[in-house]
C-alpha cells in the first residue's frame, strides 16, 4: 500500500511541472513548455521517498532524456513503496502555447504492476462519473450509452454535456449526440482533464466519448477509479506497427474491451493534477510579487478522498522552485 503521508510529496511533483511550463503560457512555444515541465517534474521526483518506475512517460529511453519508460524515479530506500508511475508533465502542449483552457500537469501512481503499460497509440474511450458506473458499454451505440446515463442520473438528455475531441473521425459521434439532443462540448486537445471532470459534479461535464491517446486513457482511468466513476476503452491501431505493439502486450483482438480494472488495478491508486491554464477541472497558475499560485487536486482510491490544494510559491525562499524557474523564456 502507498503511504498516505506521501500526499504533499506527490502534489509537489505536479506543481513543479506546472511551474516549469507556466512561464511559457501563451508564448506559442509548445516544445519549450513541454521540456520545462518535464525538467520540473523530474527534479521534484528526486525528493519523493518512493521506488518508482515510469510505465507511461515521455517515450522510450532512446526517445526521451528523462521520464522515459522504465526510468526509476524517487529517492526511496528498500522500506519505501515500489510503485508504477504514469506521467504527463504537460497534458495539452498546444493549450499551454495558446493560453487555451485546461492545460494540466498530471501523474498517477499505483502499487507495482497495477498500471497498464499502454503503448503510444490511440484508444477509443467512454468515461462517466459515479452515476454511470456499471452502465456504459463501449460496444453499444452512443445513443444507448447517453440514454442509460440520463436514466441513471435523473437528467434530461438535453441537459447532458458530452466532451468530444474536435476531429474528423468523430463526426458521426457528434451528429448522433446532437441528434439525441445532448450538448456537445468540442475540445481541440487534451482529453485527460475532461475525463477526470466527469467524476466531479461541479464541472458541468457528464461524459467523454471518442478516440484519444492510450497512455492518457490509463491516467484518466486512475482518476475515475478514485472518484467512483467508470471507463471502458479499446485500443485503436492505425497500422501494423500499432498491432505489433498490441501483440507485445498480449492483446491480439482489436475488439478487446479494456475495463477500468484492466487499466488501473489494485485498491490503492493515487492521481494528482495541477492546473496550468484554467478550465472546468482546475484554475491555472497566476503570478504576483515574485510569487506563483497553483491549484491542484489529489485523489486516492483506497479512501475515496478528494483534496484540493492551493499553494503560494515564493521564488525568493524556495531554492527548488527557483531552479525550475531557470527555464523561463
Amino acid at each position: 500500500m502507498i503511504c498516505k503521508e506521501l500526499t504533499l510529496d506527490l502534489v509537489r511533483v505536479t506543481e513543479a511541472a506546472a511551474l516549469g511550463s507556466g512561464r511559457w503560457i501563451g508564448k506559442g512555444c509548445k516544445n519549450e513548455a513541454d521540456g520545462a515541465a518535464v525538467r520540473g517534474m523530474r527534479t521534484a521526483f528526486d525528493t519523493v521517498p518512493i521506488r518508482g518506475t515510469v510505465v507511461i512517460g515521455e517515450g522510450e529511453m532512446d526517445e526521451a532524456p528523462m521520464l522515459y519508460i522504465g526510468e526509476e524515479v524517487g529517492c526511496g530506500c528498500e522500506r519505501d513503496p515500489a510503485v508504477d508511475i504514469a506521467v504527463d508533465p504537460l497534458e495539452g502542449t498546444n493549450l499551454c502555447a495558446k493560453n487555451a483552457p485546461s492545460a494540466i500537469a498530471v501523474f498517477a501512481a499505483a502499487e507495482k504492476g497495477n498500471l497498464l503499460e499502454a503503448p503510444d497509440m490511440y484508444m477509443d474511450k467512454i468515461c462517466v462519473g459515479p452515476a454511470g458506473k456499471g452502465l456504459i458499454d463501449i460496444n453499444a451505440s452512443v445513443t444507448e450509452n447517453v440514454t442509460a446515463y440520463a436514466k441513471a442520473s435523473g437528467k434530461a438528455l438535453g441537459d447532458i454535456n458530452v466532451v468530444v475531441l474536435d476531429r474528423e473521425r468523430h463526426q458521426k459521434i457528434i451528429q448522433e449526440l446532437r441528434g439525441c439532443g445532448c450538448r456537445v462540448q468540442l475540445i481541440t486537445d487534451g482529453d485527460v482533464a475532461p475525463a477526470v471532470a466527469c467524476g466531479l459534479p461541479h464541472t458541468g461535464i457528464d461524459m467523454l466519448i471518442g478516440i484519444g491517446g492510450a497512455p492518457e486513457g490509463v491516467i484518466a482511468a486512475a482518476a475515475l477509479k478514485c472518484l467512483g466513476g467508470d471507463m471502458q476503452g479499446k485500443l485503436w491501431p492505425e497500422d501494423d506497427e500499432d498491432r505489433e505493439r498490441m501483440a507485445k502486450m498480449g492483446i491480439h483482438d482489436e475488439n478487446k474491451v479494456l475495463t477500468m480494472e484492466d487499466l488501473a488495478r489494485g485498491d490503492d491508486v493515487f492521481f494528482t493534477a495541477t492546473g496550468i491554464t484554467s478550465g472546468p477541472l482546475l484554475e491555472g497558475i497566476s503570478y504576483e510579487d515574485n510569487k506563483a499560485t497553483t491549484h491542484s487536486i489529489i485523489l486516492r482510491s483506497f479512501t475515496g478522498t478528494i483534496r484540493y490544494i492551493t499553494t503560494i510559491h515564493d521564488y525568493d525562499k524556495k531554492p527548488l522552485i527557483k531552479k525550475i524557474d531557470m527555464d523561463k523564456p
